[in-house]
């Protein structure tokens, strides 16, 4: 994240009127919206996107000839080109559409099952992982016989690079790693991480489904094999995500599902398949979706992804700084360049009683695992509370928090 020298000032007040539902209340009381690392809240720029798309140019995509389908099929195709701009792929070929991020990783995880990871092929994880990116690995362990090898992360969140180097052997055939902590906030040195994968000659996946949201991704300066993306949290509709693939990394997979579009040639006695991305894009596509996905990627763009970040920053720093003065809260994870999720305890309350009374307030935080159950047996706890911050959100919301946890402290404590 950007510690937001020399970037223009986020004008939030102005922001937050593009989001229709941050104007309605809560019980009565101003809402304050803090479970975007959940899902983020949407601009009027994505709502009127796919409301025009509906009313205006919608039809399938692709195989039409007529107006309405080749206006449909430019506007998903730009959505593609905005996504590949958004990572700095090298190509639009480079990004498939998905259901979700979680259908991205079951995508790689079943086509690389397929030919290139076996019996006795190791995969590497971290005990940090969403639950995404780590059930479909267990398939391969359970259908395939792959080994599951988990790298332990800091108390903040943090990784190892020598513990992380001393993982790979000859069988290492995957790093399947979160570019930032759902819970924790904490960055992953994804350029480095990346280097020595391929020093091993292993492949590399990010999930990027916080860290795209929270400052800028460059695939290619990177270096990884697969990047995830799924557009709720990036201010976009759900029912859509993202794998970018290199070309070579793409071709090496066979499809995932079978279907139209997704053909070169189908006859009785056999079948040969599409290109990337088209390949592993059967049937009809989340069209509506990608399209909202692409509205939301140029608004983020039109706002300044530097200055979001620089804006979260400085809600992150105020946050953590009125934290540290409540002697009943206990904050999860300090990491260098962390976004601001802020995952917490309060003493003598159980997360989801902190959830319950704060949204009393007005207050709208997450409770639970995070479905990052690994993450939190290695923390110590079997959940926890979670605020999560966006572009939105200002320094009253951290504020209203914080008198939000004094009632709740007072009525559990």
């Amino acid at each position: 994240m950007s510690d937001g020298s020399q970037i223009a000032t986020l004008d939030v007040e102005a922001l937050r009127k593009e989001f229709p539902i941050l104007s309605r209340d809560a019980y009565g009381k101003r809402l304050v919206y803090l479970d975007s690392a959940a899902s983020a809240q949407k601009p009027k720029a994505v709502i009127e996107a796919m409301t025009h798309s509906m009313a205006h140019s919608y039809a399938n995509v692709h195989r039409g000839l007529h107006l309405l389908s080749n206006e449909t099929t430019a506007a998903y195709e730009e959505a593609r080109k905005t996504v590949a701009t958004f990572l700095n792929a090298k190509s639009p070929d480079e990004i498939i559409f998905t259901s979700g991020g979680t259908d991205a990783f079951n995508l790689v995880s079943y086509a690389m099952g397929v030919n290139e990871i076996g019996e006795g092929d190791e995969i590497i994880l971290s005990v940090a992982e969403h639950h995404s990116n780590i059930v479909p690995w267990h398939f391969l362990r359970e259908r395939k016989g792959a080994v599951l090898k988990w790298l332990d992360v800091s108390d903040d969140g943090e990784i190892d690079l020598d513990a992380y180097a001393a993982l790979f052997t000859s069988k290492t055939k995957l790093v399947a790693l979160s570019h930032m902590s759902n819970v924790l906030g904490a960055p992953a040195p994804a350029k480095e991480l990346a280097k020595i994968a391929h020093d091993h000659g292993a492949k590399i996946l990010f999930d990027g489904c916080q860290a795209g949201v929270h400052g800028a991704v460059d695939v290619q300066n990177i270096d990884c094999d697969f990047y995830v993306l799924t557009g709720h949290k990036l201010y976009g509709p759900s029912g859509v995500g993202v794998l970018y693939g290199k070309m070579d990394a793409l071709k090496a997979l066979p499809p995932f599902k079978g279907g139209g579009e997704m053909i070169d040639m189908v006859t009785q006695d056999a079948v040969t398949y599409n290109d990337p991305p088209h390949r592993f894009e059967a049937g009809t596509p989340p069209i509506l979706e990608a399209i909202g996905l692409g509205a939301s990627l140029n608004w983020m763009a039109g706002k300044g992804v530097d200055a979001i970040a620089a804006h979260e920053a400085r809600l992150n720093a105020h946050v953590l700084e009125e934290l540290a003065k409540l002697n009943f809260v206990r904050v999860f994870g300090r990491a260098e360049g962390k976004a601001p999720i802020i995952a917490f305890t309060v003493e003598g309350a159980h997360p989801h009683d902190i959830s319950a009374i704060l949204d009393r307030t007005g207050v709208a935080v997450r409770a639970g695992h995070h479905c990052a159950q690994p993450l939190m047996k290695r923390l110590g706890v079997p959940a926890t509370a979670r605020a999560s911050f966006a572009a939105y959100n200002t320094h009253e919301d951290v504020e209203a928090l914080i008198a939000g946890l004094h009632k709740t402290h007072q009525m559990l404590g």
